[in-house]
């Protein structure tokens, strides 16, 4: 398979193209491992590449589908998974010196369901240390594809970049405040996370029990809702699971054939609210999208966040809280393992009072009747992702301290707190040619709403053609 061939195809194609036998899941699993042996020392988006149980996933793939025996649309198709999903027999570290060494004995209820549905995993994602914002230094930070000097965004820095740089196809992530969002954006590619309980995660290491959030990371919308279809679903061994909407109530209907629906929409945009935030350049990305979405809806309106800085301030009460609860422990007997960032955040939410983090349960209580009456007047909120773009990595410390975290999750953490399924689309670049990405944001359950808004202004647009010049571009440090 040659470069251009590979480089080409979206996940979504390339189903169509294995399935019709016209590519081999062999063939284009060979063509991802070389990608990543050439590419990968540069990037750093994997800690763990597991080439053997990728050919052998590829070969199986390829005799059942020669067999007539077709799984569904990820069959043959290489995929990554971050690494905090757990995985029977190979390491799951969580981007940690503390679980370096650590081999779980059975699949994240995730995994096992992308393994059903005839996935092929390539490996294990680098991230942020326990998903905590800062990158530990025994893996050091993965290096974004349109600028090999600049962050990815975290704590999904390595399927960002995996994606972005076309090492895979399609990867898994979790998002806690913004962490599938945030990487998405800064990386030109597609990131869902989707309502509350919607995708199991059970066998997935915890930042915040209440908070966190599994879904898709991908290079377009369709991507996007092809992992999802095969990642969502009830599981048991998970106390929060939901069965996913039936068809004809936002399930699994076709991307196109919700463009119907999606054009009798009424959208709240979030400009004035956040416009002191939003770098220049960003906020004009956004304003053109909102622009592009007008003709394509039945109104568009101008709306206020109601209890923004209230949510915001809850959010990190309740983060760091749960956040040290499970660390507790280990904090304990190995605080000297954790980087010095993660360790100062969990002491500092050992230090939280129970009054205060049932306080702040009290505002999230408050906040979702308030979105709900909000989101009955519009059916969609749009703004930006990120306020700004992706940092340079020699400012990742800086970025990641506290104060300045809990600015930057304003437009991403609120909808973590409140459970809603929210997307980040392409939506332009910045002046120094970086991403932007477009947040848009539905009731709880709507998924395949908030897909089919992104998956039509994403058609319109066009942004999803464009593909970082990796293969010219070496990094300066």
């Amino acid at each position: 398979m040659t470069r251009d061939l590979l480089g080409g195809f979206t996940l979504g194609s390339l189903s169509r193209a294995i399935q019709s036998r016209d590519v081999s899941p062999v063939e284009v699993t060979e063509a991802c491992l070389a990608r990543i042996d050439r590419l990968d020392r540069t990037l750093n988006a994997f800690i763990t590449l597991t080439p053997d149980r990728a050919l052998a996933a590829a070969r199986r793939a390829e005799r059942e589908i020669t067999a007539g025996r077709p799984r569904g649309p990820l069959h043959g198709v290489p995929i990554a998974l971050k690494d905090l999903f757990a995985t029977a027999g190979v390491r799951t570290t969580c981007g940690s010196r503390i679980l370096r060494d650590w081999v779980p004995a059975e699949d994240a209820g995730v995994v096992r369901r992308l393994h059903d549905a005839g996935a092929v995993i390539l490996g294990k994602l680098n991230m942020s240390e326990f998903a905590y914002a800062a990158i530990h230094s025994d893996y050091g930070p993965p290096r974004n594809p349109w600028n090999l000097d600049r962050f990815t965004g975290g704590s999904s820095s390595g399927s960002g970049a995996a994606v972005a740089g076309g090492l895979c196809f399609g990867a898994t992530g979790t998002d806690t405040g913004g962490s599938i969002r945030n990487p998405a954006a800064h990386c030109g590619i597609v990131g869902l996370k989707p309502t509350y309980g919607l995708v199991s995660r059970a066998g997935v290491v915890p930042l915040a029990w209440s908070l966190d959030h599994a879904g898709p990371m991908a290079r377009t919308v369709e991507d996007a809702a092809i992992l999802l279809d095969a990642m969502a679903g009830f599981d048991p061994a998970d106390p929060t699971s939901m069965a996913p909407a039936p068809v004809g109530a936002g399930g699994r209907l076709p991307l196109e054939a919700s463009a119907p629906a999606v054009r009798s929409l009424r959208l709240g945009a979030v400009d004035g609210q956040l416009a002191k935030e939003t770098s220049a350049d960003v906020a004009a990305c956004v304003r053109e999208a909102v622009r592009v979405l007008q003709p394509l809806v039945a109104e568009v309106e101008e709306v206020i966040l109601p209890m923004l800085e209230e949510m915001v301030a809850a959010w990190w009460t309740i983060c760091l809280a749960e956040a040290s609860a499970y660390h507790q422990q280990t904090l304990a007997a190995r605080a000297q393992d954790f980087g010095p960032i993660v360790r100062e955040r969990l002491l500092a939410g050992l230090a939280i009072p129970s009054v205060q983090y049932l306080q702040a349960q009290r505002v999230r209580r408050a906040a979702v009747l308030e979105f709900d009456e909000l989101l009955a007047r519009v059916d969609l909120l749009v703004l930006p992702a990120t306020f700004a773009e992706a940092p340079p990595i020699a400012a990742a410390d800086a970025v990641h301290s506290s104060e300045v975290l809990r600015r930057r999750t304003v437009p991403t953490a609120p909808f973590n707190l409140l459970g809603l399924p929210a997307v980040s689309v392409p939506c332009g670049f910045t002046d120094s040619g970086l991403p932007v990405g477009l947040q848009i944001v539905g009731r709880r359950g709507e998924d395949r709403l908030v897909l089919a808004a992104a998956h039509l202004y994403e058609q319109s647009a066009g942004w999803w053609t464009r593909r970082p010049p990796l293969d010219e571009r070496t990094p300066s440090s």
